[in-house]
């Protein structure tokens, strides 16, 4: 079955994220809950956890086919933002076993829902027709991506933490907005969220950039190609390597931490998905 021309599986996992989108937005909606209805909600919530192992399942496996096609290996913008974002709720559905992450799960699923709608619009480029069938490069480019994606999360919840804290400020708080914000965890707990984002990020990455040496010799023939994505991946690697010894050795945070994040992730937003929107959306090539 075919919708607007693509397969009706690539719209599934779509239209379930806004499912899962739309139940958190109802449980931020309900007003003067009692403490006995707002734990029967909770149960409900904690149920749709294993409800989204599915879909995470469904996501995936979509991905492994639009990209490793029979025609060879196929990738662009889209593809990326569609696998980071699936990376990301893959970690917050692990963390969300050990930790609060009332008010993330409507922000992840929505994000998730649009990202996951963009292959069907950009259906990408195909890159290279022998490095599909290599699985040492397969094993690369999937660390590559778990690097890339828990990286854009940790950028994602740097911004949300820093309007997480202008918004709690704030003289006057009402509306579901309001709701919102008061159900995501608390500052200190959103910060821990994120600098263990960015250890395991930070390690993947590490992996990538060194075994990526490697591996441009299947895509490009050269033992080492040094282009736009090599220089901006290493810089970012740079930038996040002094983010974590600042972190371990003077105890940065706050605001300075948030803006270093940023300033890393966009050096590795210039690497990874940056070339391939030019190339693509503004060049059509």
């Amino acid at each position: 079955m075919n919708i607007l021309g693509h397969p009706s599986l690539a719209w599934l996992s779509a239209i379930l994220y806004f499912l899962f989108f739309w139940q958190e937005v109802r449980f931020y909606s309900q007003k003067n809950q009692s403490k006995d209805d707002e734990v029967t909600v909770l149960s409900a919530l904690m149920g749709s956890q294993w409800l989204l192992l599915p879909l995470l399942i469904l996501h995936g496996f979509i991905l492994h086919e639009s990209i490793f096609t029979s025609a060879g290996f196929i990738f662009g913008f889209a593809q990326a933002l569609s696998m980071m974002a699936w990376i990301g709720v893959c970690f917050f559905w692990v963390e969300s076993w050990y930790l609060p992450m009332r008010g993330l799960k409507a922000f992840i699923f929505l994000a998730a829902g649009i990202c996951s709608l963009l292959p069907i619009i950009f259906g990408g480029y195909v890159l290279s027709s022998r490095a599909v069938d290599d699985p040492w490069f397969r094993s690369h480019f999937i660390v590559a991506n778990c690097a890339y994606g828990l990286l854009s999360l940790a950028a994602l919840h740097a911004i949300l933490m820093h309007w997480q804290d202008r918004y709690l400020h704030k003289s006057s708080q009402s509306g579901l907005l309001a709701a919102w914000v008061n159900r995501l965890p608390p500052l200190m707990t959103m910060e821990k969220i994120l600098f263990r984002i960015l250890t395991v990020g930070f390690a993947l990455l590490t992996l990538t950039v060194f075994s990526g040496l490697f591996f441009s010799q299947t895509l490009f023939g050269k033992a080492l190609f040094f282009d736009h994505k090599t220089i901006f991946g290493i810089l970012s690697w740079l930038m996040f390597a002094g983010l974590l010894i600042a972190r371990q050795r003077i105890g940065l945070r706050g605001l300075t931490a948030i803006r270093w994040v940023l300033g890393s992730f966009g050096m590795l937003l210039l690497a990874y998905v940056g070339s391939r929107f030019v190339i693509e959306v503004l060049l059509q090539r």
